[in-house]
Formats: C-alpha cells, structure tokens, sequence
C-alpha cells in the first residue's frame, strides 16, 4: 500500500482538553454521564477534575442520586471559580462538613440552592453570607435551622439579593424579614409561605422597601390581611405575580386593584370559584353575562 494513502489516526484524548474536549464535548453532556467517564481510564479521570475544577454551575441533582459525600469533596475539591451551586434534593446526607470548605473558596458565587437541605445548620447561611457578597440569589426553602440571626448576617453582606426563597422557614419573624428588605433593595422575587408568623408587618415592610418587587408568595401565611396587600398595591408597581392561596383574611377588596392591573393571583375571583363549586356539584355551571 503506498505510504501516502496511510490514515492517521487520532485518538480523543489526545485532542486539545481545555480548547476542544471540555468546551465541545463535556460541557454538552449531563453531569452524571461526566462524572461515570472518571472510571473509564486514569487519563479520563485527569480529564474530568480539570473540567470540574473549572466548572461554574454545579448541578447535584442532574448527577443523580447515587453520587455519595465522598464524591461530592473529591469533584469540587480544586474548583474556585463556581458561579452557581445547587445542592437541593440532597438532604439525607449534605451537611456543614461537606459544604463550609466549598463555599470558602468560592468566593464569585451568584447563586446557591440548598432547598430541601435539612441537616445543614445556620453556619451554612454565615458562611455563604460572609463569602458570597455578590449572591444575587438564594434558595433556602423547607430549611428550618435558619433562624433570625443568620438571616440578619446574610441581609448585611448580601445587599444584591435579587430572589430569595424563604418557603417554610418557620423560625422567621417579622423583625428579620423586615430587616431583609430594608437591606436588600433589589429584590424582585421573594418566597414567604408556609410561615405562620408572617403579618402584614413583614408584607409592608417589602412593599415599601423593595419597588422592584415581581414575584411574591404568601401561600399559608394566615396572618397576612388585606392592609398589607392594598401596600403592596401601592408601592410595588412591577409586581407580576402574587400567591395568596389559604390567605383567609385576604379577600377580593384588596386583590381587584392587582387583578386589573393584569397581576397573576394564584387564587380565582369569588364568582368564578362559586361557578367551578356549582360544576362540582350539579355537573354544569348556569350561563352568566359577566358583562352586565
């Protein structure tokens, strides 16, 4: 065979791993399925920690539930460019120990979820506040160790909070909510439900404070009245969407000004729900000219 119509072969590995293989072909392929080309060969394992130390977004839960703490301390282990970190989904095994040193060295992170993440204490929420002064947003839902205290030293670093997700914090009152929105003026998104010691006090307080305001949630906050609601009528003109589910002392008065101003409201007007009562109960609804 004539030498020059030899093919020359190329192995992957021996393409260029920060230019071509990182960039093109792992960044495009689900965490799991990174994370399994480690047992492949000694040189993909090499291959896949110089991807993770600088990977920006880290997704625990795309990797699937089967990734242990161990992996978790050895994956980011060398990573301090971390951009986004979402650990929510894994509450039977992250605590304190696993996630202090990962957000020590990831000072640049914008974002962090740790919803759902019930054996972290509030250490976790110090720490993240005295390292991440640039977060911008915060999922902390269903985790009762945060407390007053915290919060306090996450509203006092964290001045650029744009979303905060407080859904079930039960420890919360209305001083350190109150406190979160004097601090943190930009807020667009904030979740309070599931609270029972949310009042109108904490409600006015973000209306005031917060004019950026788009999304609030109220869901099972029974202490909040329709004061706090015509507030926020008042002085949160961007508002999008209000969720005021299981607001029992939150009627109609208060909700008509939002609902004409297009504002999404989680619950239906009172004739229309008479209207879906009566279809549950006779099969049909009577035909009714709104227009008169």
């Amino acid at each position: 065979m004539d030498e020059g119509n030899k093919t020359q072969t190329c192995h992957l590995l021996e393409l260029p791993w920060e230019d071509v293989l990182i960039p093109r072909i792992l960044r495009q392929l689900p965490l799991q399925q990174v994370v399994s080309l480690q047992r492949v060969s000694k040189q993909f394992h090499s291959l896949v920690q110089v991807y993770l130390s600088n990977c920006r977004t880290f997704d625990l839960p795309s990797a699937g539930p089967s990734v242990p703490k161990e992996a978790f301390c050895s994956m980011l282990k060398d990573n301090k460019v971390l951009h986004s970190l979402s650990l929510q989904n894994c509450s039977d095994w992250v605590t304190d120990a696993e996630l202090l040193p990962v957000i020590g060295q990831n000072q640049q992170l914008q974002r962090v979820d740790l919803s759902g993440c019930v054996w972290l204490t509030r250490h976790a929420l110090v720490a993240v506040s005295l390292s991440c002064t640039r977060l911008q947003h915060l999922g902390l839902g269903h985790c009762e160790w945060v407390d007053s205290l915290s919060l306090l030293s996450l509203a006092d670093h964290c001045g650029g909070l744009q979303s905060v997700d407080l859904t079930a914090c039960r420890q919360l009152k209305d001083d350190a909510i109150c406190y979160l929105a004097k601090k943190c003026l930009k807020l667009r998104s904030l979740s309070l439900a599931v609270n029972a010691n949310v009042t109108d006090e904490s409600v006015e307080e973000v209306a005031k404070n917060c004019r950026s305001l788009e999304q609030l949630d109220l869901t099972g906050c029974l202490r909040v009245r329709n004061q706090s609601i015509r507030t926020l009528a008042e002085y949160c003109p961007k508002l999008q969407s209000l969720k005021v589910n299981h607001c029992h002392n939150v009627t109609e008065t208060s909700l008509e000004p939002l609902r004409s101003r297009n504002v999404v409201i989680d619950v239906e007007p009172p004739l229309q729900r008479a209207l879906v009562l009566l279809h549950d109960m006779l099969g049909f609804a009577p035909f009714i000219n709104l227009q008169i």
